[in-house]
């Protein structure tokens, strides 16, 4: 039988807990107190990488375990470092991208790794990254590689991340979230949903009891495990048509709305 409610929460960041932009308002921040008093743990599941995430852990009390990388990082917010990761091998690393290259001319890669990223001198810059590391793709090239990033300037973003999936198959995990033509490539099986399932028994805890948010694909494998799952008004119609129920908007504290039903918050 499930329980009246839940006894763990997973949130995405960015289009579901995060304002437009990209804040966590007053009012969630309140709702993520109480059910820290309350002894709910809270754990954030983005595909965002460790350092995007700085300004953002306070807002969890500065403790407790978050998902970054789409599940390729475990990370321990009170000590301040990878708890855990999910490598991508260098072989499939390097075999992703011929066949991407093939399948889809003009793709360029870059890489996210434990301590932070590198691309190919093609990849384009990123305003925060500056002084990431570029060259060649063997030669940037790490042991710890959580996620290998896929660009490619002209075609539709869903689109290419079809063709990269197609191009893929089973030799890496592929989702995407974002608003242009960037795939995200996990290690296969690697998603926020088998981290989370880890997660969620180390604490005795199974899927029927956490209750999941999220707006885009990459999203999906979470929303699908978790016992109960929100899909937020702005998502995508392909995680709106998974989801048990339909939260408002991340412009309308959608994730703090919820919760508060859900737990009998004051807020």
């Amino acid at each position: 039988m499930r329980a009246a409610r839940p006894r763990l929460v997973a949130t995405d960041l960015d289009g579901t807990l995060l304002d437009p932009e990209g804040r966590v308002s007053a009012r969630t921040r309140a709702v993520l107190d109480e059910l820290d008093a309350g002894g709910v743990p809270v754990v954030f599941t983005t595909g965002r990488p460790v350092r995007w995430m700085e300004e953002l852990w306070e807002a969890v009390g500065g403790h407790g375990l978050a998902i970054c990388s789409n599940g390729g990082i475990v990370y321990d917010v009170a000590a301040r470092r990878v708890r855990d990761f999910r490598a991508v091998p260098r072989e499939v690393g390097l075999k992703v991208a011929e066949l991407v290259r093939a399948a889809v001319p003009g793709t360029t890669f870059a890489i996210e790794h434990t301590s932070g990223w590198a691309s190919e001198t093609t990849f384009p810059r990123h305003p925060d990254d500056q002084d990431s590391d570029r060259g060649e793709w063997e030669s940037i090239w790490t042991d710890d590689v959580v996620k290998v990033l896929a660009v490619h300037e002209d075609l539709d973003p869903e689109d290419f991340w079809r063709r990269v999936e197609a191009a893929v198959g089973t030799l890496a995990t592929t989702t995407w979230s974002s608003t242009f033509a960037l795939v995200e490539i996990s290690a296969a099986g690697v998603t926020k949903a088998t981290t989370l399932a880890t997660i969620a028994a180390e604490m005795d805890l199974a899927a029927e009891d956490v209750v999941a948010f999220g707006d885009m694909p990459n999203d999906l494998p979470m929303l699908e495990w978790a016992g109960t799952s929100y899909a937020m008004a702005n998502a995508h119609p392909s995680v709106r048509d998974i989801a048990d129920h339909l939260a408002p908007g991340n412009d309308e504290d959608g994730v703090a709305t919820v919760l508060t039903d859900l737990f009998g918050l004051s807020r």
